[in-house]
């Protein structure tokens, strides 16, 4: 096990440090005036922080590409706000030296367990025809182990292995509580378009020692390949069942959710939400994902030792700053006194 992880940095600040990591991105740059510096991101489980070497870099250059493990030297500081490492060794490790547990971040919770809970909702189905539906994608030799392994995103939420079960498990949750409050939603329905919105993502993102974008994930898009794999799923139910089909207008609705979830079109979604279901999914979807992003920045702001009264960095994927208000709260809290 590593004696230090990017979340310790705070601790570490302008301390030199040795230590493994990843390497999730390097290059050669230029540098003004003349010459070059090597620009590395380095990653382990609990997170990334950018690497600068300036001289003698050219073996590490050619030695330790993207994706692999490396043993690093090292001088921990803090630059506009960001912690980094400023490095004088670095090296291919070998593979006695590394413990993949240390590189890739891992839900919490336990897999088995979220699975079984998320079938047991699919299982209470009053809808065959959906039930059938979703059963046959989490019992798909393929898609189903890849549905329970997945991250839910390359970094901004869930983004570690089983995170696209967890945010699947969570929005779950969240309809199932919700859905009674609005009769004008049918939730089989919803719950369907819950687990199988993101259903693309188990092609679109590749994981291993680190998260990626497939090519297929960057040419077509988790929203295209999701709507794809329901066209085959259905194929396949209709081939097995020739006497009782999926009902057209069951897939046309599943369908809009999926085309529709990311709720605006500059999200990337090709229509707008139209039908209940989908409305109360786009909304539904974007709230679990924006707390657990809040989750992780409120993480971040403490590790790097921010004062519970300053906000965090700016979040550019919420254009704003955000503030933990409990964290603020107790911090001001009046200590109970002895009598």
């Amino acid at each position: 096990m590593k004696d230090f992880y990017i979340a310790d940095a705070a601790r570490f600040e302008n301390q030199p440090i040795t230590s493994f990591f990843c390497v999730a991105a390097i290059s050669a740059r230029d540098r003004k005036p003349t010459g070059q510096y090597l620009a590395v991101t380095l990653a382990d489980k609990s997170g990334q922080f950018e690497a600068r070497m300036w001289d003698d870099f050219a073996s590490a250059l050619q030695t330790c590409p993207t994706g692999s493990y490396v043993k690093v030297q090292g001088q921990i500081s803090k630059y506009q706000g960001k912690f980094q490492i400023t490095l004088s060794r670095m090296r291919l490790a070998a593979p006695s030296e590394i413990d993949t547990a240390d590189f890739v971040p891992t839900t919490q919770y336990d897999i088995p367990a979220m699975a079984a809970e998320l079938r047991s909702y699919v299982e209470a189905f009053r809808n065959p025809h959906l039930r059938s539906l979703v059963l046959a994608f989490l019992d798909d030799p393929t898609l189903g182990p890849q549905f329970l392994e997945a991250p839910a995103a390359k970094r901004l939420h869930h983004a570690w292995i089983g995170g696209l079960l967890e945010h699947v498990l969570h929005l779950s949750r969240i309809c199932l509580a919700t859905a009674p409050f609005y009769p004008e939603v049918d939730p089989d329905l919803l719950l369907t378009g819950a687990i199988l919105h993101d259903i693309g993502k188990v092609r679109e993102l590749s994981w291993g020692n680190t998260f990626d974008y497939t090519l297929e994930g960057q040419l077509i898009g988790h929203i295209s390949i999701a709507q794809r794999l329901l066209q085959e799923k259905i194929t396949q139910l209709d081939a097995a069942t020739p006497g009782d089909p999926f009902p057209p207008q069951l897939r046309l609705l599943i369908e809009h959710m999926i085309l529709s979830h990311h709720g605006k079109l500059e999200f990337g979604s090709p229509k707008l939400p139209m039908t209940p279901e989908a409305m109360l999914l786009s909304a539904l979807d974007d709230l679990e994902a924006k707390f657990q992003a809040l989750r992780n920045e409120f993480a971040n702001a403490a590790a790097a030792g921010r004062s519970p009264s300053e906000p965090t960095e700016w979040v550019r994927s919420m254009d704003r700053p955000l503030f933990n208000s409990q964290a603020y709260l107790n911090s001001t809290s009046p200590k109970p006194t002895k009598d």
